[in-house]
């Protein structure tokens, strides 16, 4: 996607880690707050053997233009 006007998107990212005893319903519930209340959405998600779930969530990084300073 390169051309006149393109830019680079660039997120920010949060990795949250569950032990073993969290239960689906728990995990959903905190990605749901974080997703409405946060604006973050869910990138990366990974289990391991030992039931450990690792969950990355990213969100699109807001820039502010500057404005001209006027007199």
């Amino acid at each position: 996607m390169s051309g006149v006007g393109a830019r680079a998107v660039e997120y920010e990212t949060w990795r949250i880690e569950f032990p073993r005893s969290s239960s689906r319903a728990e995990i959903r519930q905190v990605l749901t707050e974080h997703a409405e209340y946060g604006r973050w959405e869910l990138w990366r998600v990974r289990r391991y053997v030992d039931g450990r779930c690792r969950v990355w969530l990213r969100r699109r990084r807001v820039r502010v233009a500057a404005r001209p300073h006027t007199v």
